[in-house]
């Protein structure tokens, strides 16, 4: 967390690569703002998961929808969907415009606005505050108005970067799912005590660190 206001650039279309686990692994490090009249919320992206063409496990799988249409823009829009009808997921769309694919924000370490998050998810320790992309989005406030909401204007809620800051990755298995949880999809910084799921899981997988 930080007293002092941080000096998060906004990532543009062009810095983001065409490539769904190209784009997951690249986002870790990254940050998330969100703007509002009352002040910013920020955070530094800790966990990411890739959802590439043709997993079964993916909300593009099964093709172009009402529901899913902001997976089949450029990359860098939000998709944010309801799950189990109670936790809304903050996906960002990441291939060309017409093909359906996205990467999952899992988790971030808060940075500004933490009483505006706090107030967001009362009681809840800082650690906790956004481990996890269903907390993640109730503590910024992040809900389904945000679906098909372009995140590199700078604007609103957007994503950013720092200038000249190299980021550790390491990968593992994606978790929560119930099939192709073996495919090695989920990027996370390496000891950062805000990644979300089992800590033997990412010790176990901190080997794969790489960037």
């Amino acid at each position: 967390m930080t007293d002092s206001p941080l000096h998060i650039i906004p990532l543009e279309r062009d810095d983001l690569p065409v490539d769904t686990v190209e784009m997951a692994r690249y986002l870790v490090g990254k940050y998330v703002v969100h703007d509002l009249p009352e002040g910013r919320m920020s955070g530094r992206i800790v966990e990411m998961e890739a959802y590439p063409l043709g997993d079964s496990t993916s909300y593009a799988f099964v093709g172009l929808r009402p529901h899913n249409s902001a997976m089949f823009l450029a990359r860098g829009y939000a998709h944010v969907r309801l799950t189990y009808g109670v936790s809304y997921m903050f996906n960002v769309s990441s291939e060309t415009e017409g093909i359906g694919a996205g990467v999952l924000i899992r988790a971030i370490e808060p940075l500004e606005g933490l009483p505006l998050m706090q107030a967001r998810r009362p009681g809840v320790s800082l650690r906790d505050l956004a481990r996890g992309p269903g907390r993640l989005s109730v503590a910024l406030g992040i809900g389904q108005a945000f679906d098909g909401r372009d995140l590199c204007t700078g604007r609103d809620l957007w994503l950013g970067r720092m200038e000249e800051e190299a980021t550790p990755v390491a990968v593992t298995k994606r978790i929560g799912l119930s099939r192709e949880m073996h495919r090695p999809l989920r990027f996370y910084v390496p000891g950062s005590p805000f990644v979300s799921g089992p800590r033997k899981l990412l010790v176990s997988s901190s080997g794969g660190a790489s960037e």
